[in-house]
């Protein structure tokens, strides 16, 4: 099976004054449902780099949670891991696939402005998909509307809210619904990890 590195986000835990990274439990049966093996990153830069560089990690997934500080999110050590491990995976030529904040910081770091949007927390929406439309949750605060050289738009909302890119390296992904949260899972989400990571199904 293929070994990923998954970043968490920071929750902070206002009754022991703790920072906690935490994982939804859901991407632990999602990935099963794909084949693929995952380690959780901790939210510090030498230190999720330093795990990284000891394994040997086929790919990198950002997970959502938390906004970017740039987005008025309150986790910096967050973007600064991620900011790390993008890096780490482009020098490297690895998969590397952002789920709704993970999205955004692939956007950022890319050069991408990300724009405050309504309507897009807690409900579900038609986007169109490879000529297709398909319905997806939404979770998010924040959104882009334009792209820039070298990044593609995959998929988009109906309002405009760009909900997919992919890189002209094919080494990049990004995607605005959270896969995990679907019950059942959605086939083509499985399908669309399993494909980007080189998993056989």
């Amino acid at each position: 099976m293929k070994l990923i590195a998954v970043t968490q986000r920071v929750d902070i835990g206002a009754t022991y004054n703790e920072r906690r990274d935490a994982l939804d439990q859901a991407w632990t049966n999602f990935l099963s449902a794909c084949g693929i093996l995952f380690i959780p990153v901790p939210n510090d830069p030498q230190s999720a780099e330093y795990l990284v560089q000891s394994l040997d990690i086929a790919g990198v997934l950002f997970t959502g949670g938390n906004d970017l500080v740039s987005c008025e999110g309150d986790a910096p050590e967050r973007d600064a891991t991620e900011s790390r491990l993008f890096d780490w995976a482009r020098e490297r030529h690895l998969p590397l696939l952002g789920v709704c904040r993970g999205m955004q910081v692939i956007q950022h770091q890319l050069g991408v402005s990300l724009k405050k949007v309504d309507g897009h927390v807690g409900n579900r929406h038609d986007i169109e998909i490879d000529n297709e439309t398909r319905s997806t949750n939404s979770f998010h605060n924040f959104a882009a509307f334009e792209t820039v050289d070298g990044l593609s738009i995959v998929a988009k909302s109906s309002d405009g809210v760009i909900e997919a890119i992919r890189h002209d390296s094919g080494n990049i992904l990004g995607i605005m619904w959270h896969p995990e949260r679907d019950d059942p899972f959605d086939p083509n989400d499985i399908d669309m990890f399993q494909t980007f990571y080189g998993v056989e199904a």
